[in-house]
């Protein structure tokens, strides 16, 4: 469900592309535009990258739940934008409520996939890799990571606008609060589990 929330924010915002795009979907829609294929496949191409280089630099952070990411996330998006249902661009102050609620799913969607506690996203992964190899902070390699991909992106022709310096800022508490929600729920699962079973042996 949470790969599949956040496939489904990423295509929201990818319906209103023009004011802005996280960075690393600046570089999916740049690639699509060059070089065809579909926005989904470039974003399984470069975790699938991120993947590999993790491996070299710190395979610790590699798990099931980073390859189910770097995987399903983009044929969802692409899935979703495949189905024409989504709302379309209207050129007015209503795509930026479109990319809201985009950037809403996207970090509700994050928040239970890590929550299921079976690994986090490749770019996830590859960040804390270069936090540990680099000692630089987690938000520091963040930054300058996505800095580089967003500057490809836009000499790409990617749609860097307004959203895209203000997403992590209202992404990211949303997120947080996600995770703790979920992982809430999953701790509670998991103890009323253990006491069924605890009574089952009695």
């Amino acid at each position: 469900m949470g790969l599949t929330f956040f496939g489904l924010g990423n295509a929201i915002a990818v319906k209103v592309k023009y004011v802005g795009l996280h960075p690393w979907e600046v570089l999916n829609v740049a690639l699509y535009q060059h070089f065809g294929l579909t926005i989904g496949t470039w974003g399984v191409f470069c975790g699938l990258i991120l993947i590999i280089v993790s491996l070299f630099v710190d395979r610790r952070y590699i798990s099931i739940g980073t390859i189910l990411n770097a995987l399903c996330i983009g044929p969802i998006m692409d899935f979703f934008l495949w189905l024409d249902i989504l709302p379309k661009a209207t050129n007015s102050w209503v795509d930026y409520l479109i990319l809201l609620s985009g950037v809403v799913i996207t970090g509700i969607g994050g928040g239970m996939y890590v929550a299921a506690g079976i690994g986090a996203g490749p770019r996830d992964g590859f960040m804390l890799s270069i936090s540990d190899k680099t000692r630089l902070s987690v938000s520091q390699a963040r930054i300058i990571v996505e800095s580089l991909v967003l500057v490809i992106g836009f000499l790409l022709g990617g749609p860097v606008f307004i959203a895209t310096f203000v997403y992590t800022f209202i992404q990211s508490p949303i997120f947080q609060r996600s995770l703790k929600l979920f992982k809430v729920i999953v701790e509670t699962n998991k103890k009323k589990k253990s006491s069924t079973q605890k009574r089952a042996v009695i």
